[in-house]
């Protein structure tokens, strides 16, 4: 049977009767924007994230340049983040007015890679984005000692890493603001987009909630020129229905993820190759990522084994054409570019059995052996 990279399906199928009586609850209530589900739901997810506050929003992408216009952010300011991420990342500061300064990345995490901060640091740089990439966190002492050295603002990227904890505490409750991501294929998915900043400081949150609104406390009174990106109601029941999921899918994740690792060892592949998990790190695995040789051939063999793969990602942002003519040009970042060539993402969700991952490990030792 082939091997899907993701099954949303199976998961609806386990959840059906639960979310069946949440969707109906909104449409019998008749409320769809910024109603009780959504405050519920701030409310839960404040308490995961371990954050005072959390504002319901359109996206993870809206919750990035919310975030950095709450702050004060605009034309001019710099903003450091990591050069190996999605484009929203580096596409959030742009559309805040700023310029993103890209950080190469650590080697065995993927993430920024804290201690080339100093030498991108400029009189301009107003804010840290560091990305939980993966699910895997940062080095968020060394970030957060860095920002307060320097009088920085930091904004956490927790899109990959919804319930990851660094030191027994949890991503998103370190920096100013954290921005979440609802997408579907994240570990808390919905059923179409939306996203959330949490954060500790109620000036904070309440200034996203003034921008969400289009800069609105009042109805029609208009205070300063903000957006429309709400959560809706139906993503947020849906979601609250999965959040009581959240913790025993990520330990499901987190037990595919050490099988293969077992498997793929005893396959002969190096530990350099396969995700690594610091010390005091808990990962979640939103993405099990291997590096291979011959990536692209390596990913047509598992194809034609009918086991589905994913890039994640194919090259920096650093490379991205939208972006040229943007950030400084000129620069080199060879962790992230190696990186780039051989990144290759496996199948891993929670309904993943054992006896499909078993698959997917031998069809991957024997495609880099014989591509």
């Amino acid at each position: 049977m082939p091997i899907p990279f993701l099954n949303l399906a199976a998961q609806y199928r386990a959840l059906r009767p639960e979310l069946d009586r949440a969707v109906r609850r909104v449409f019998e209530r008749g409320q769809f924007v910024l109603g009780p589900e959504v405050e519920a739901f701030e409310r839960e997810m404040a308490s995961t994230c371990g954050a005072a506050h959390a504002v319901g929003v359109a996206s993870g992408t809206d919750a990035l340049e919310l975030s950095l216009r709450a702050l004060g952010v605009g034309p001019g300011d710099e903003v450091l983040t990591s050069v190996y991420s999605f484009f929203a990342t580096a596409g959030a500061i742009v559309a805040a007015g700023a310029i993103p300064v890209f950080v190469d990345i650590a080697p065995d995490t993927y993430c920024l890679d804290a201690s080339l901060l100093p030498r991108h640091l400029t009189r301009k740089t107003r804010v840290i984005i560091p990305v939980h990439l993966y699910g895997h966190p940062c080095d968020m002492d060394a970030i957060m000692r860095f920002a307060r050295a320097h009088r920085l603002k930091v904004i956490e990227d927790c899109a990959q890493a919804i319930g990851a904890r660094y030191r027994g505490r949890p991503v998103g409750s370190f920096g100013d603001a954290a921005a979440l991501s609802f997408y579907p294929t994240k570990n808390l998915g919905g059923a179409g987009d939306g996203g959330m900043v949490v954060a500790n400081d109620a000036r904070v949150a309440e200034r996203i909630r003034l921008l969400r609104a289009h800069g609105s406390r009042t109805r029609y009174r208009h205070e300063v020129l903000g957006t429309n990106s709400r959560l809706d109601e139906l993503q947020a029941a849906v979601l609250r229905v999965k959040l009581k999921q959240l913790s025993r899918w990520n330990a499901a994740r987190r037990r595919a993820a050490r099988l293969y690792t077992r498997l793929l060892r005893r396959a002969g592949m190096s530990a350099s190759d396969l995700p690594a998990e610091r010390a005091g790190c808990q990962h979640v695995y939103h993405l099990y990522c291997v590096r291979v040789p011959r990536r692209d051939q390596v990913a047509a063999s598992l194809a034609r084994a009918g086991i589905a793969t994913q890039v994640c990602y194919p090259s920096t942002l650093a490379d991205q054409p939208a972006l040229r003519g943007v950030v400084p040009g000129g620069r080199r970042y060879p962790v992230a570019s190696a990186a780039a060539k051989e990144i290759l993402a496996l199948p891993l969700y929670p309904e993943l059995t054992d006896t499909q991952a078993r698959s997917i490990a031998n069809a991957l030792a024997r495609a880099v052996r014989h591509p």
